[in-house]
């Protein structure tokens, strides 16, 4: 075998090779993953988790469907965040500077995004405590209507005269839901 065959698949078997495995096995790790979240929340969703009037499979499988969102995002975004910087690592930068700015620029983001984080956080909580979901005819805020859907950050609402409201989880500090009983 000639001098520079011998180079290129030395070459090759080193930094190539690993970028490549470390692509596949956040491939591999996200697939798995997503599958293991979406047969979790499938039974969960199915799971008869509150006893009596109040089970509504539907709202359940909606709750489930909404949190099994989330984790599937977090798993990508976080997943994806360790592979970049590990092909970076391979491709020899120093990644302890970019560490450390990315801390900084975490802090700041996190400030100017405390509303985003608030409106999240009641959502999640908001969907936890089955406050209100599709379907129901809610009082949020001075707007009166029939929920047509719940997310983590916005909920919509649609008024009597059909005006759809967007309305931000953090701002929603009291709900009247006429559609529950006892």
């Amino acid at each position: 075998m000639s001098d520079s065959a011998q180079n290129f698949i030395e070459w090759v078997s080193g930094t190539p090779l690993r970028i490549f495995i470390i692509l596949i096995a956040a491939i591999v790790v996200q697939s798995f993953g997503g599958r293991a979240i979406h047969r979790a929340m499938k039974r969960l969703s199915t799971a008869e988790l509150v006893l009596g009037p109040r089970n509504i499979v539907a709202r359940q499988k909606e709750r489930a469907r909404t949190i099994g969102g989330v984790l599937a995002a977090t798993l990508k975004t976080v997943l994806w965040i360790v592979a970049i910087g590990m092909v970076l690592g391979e491709f020899g930068f120093n990644l302890g500077p970019l560490i450390a700015s990315a801390g900084i620029l975490g802090v700041a983001i996190g400030l100017g995004a405390q509303t985003l984080v608030r409106d999240t956080l009641s959502g999640i909580f908001m969907l936890v405590e089955d406050q209100y979901g599709v379907g129901d005819n809610v009082h949020v805020l001075d707007v009166q209507g029939v929920v047509e859907k719940v997310g983590l950050r916005v909920t919509t609402v649609r008024d009597k005269e059909g005006t759809l409201w967007y309305l931000r989880n953090g701002e929603i500090l009291k709900v009247g839901n006429q559609s529950q009983s006892g």
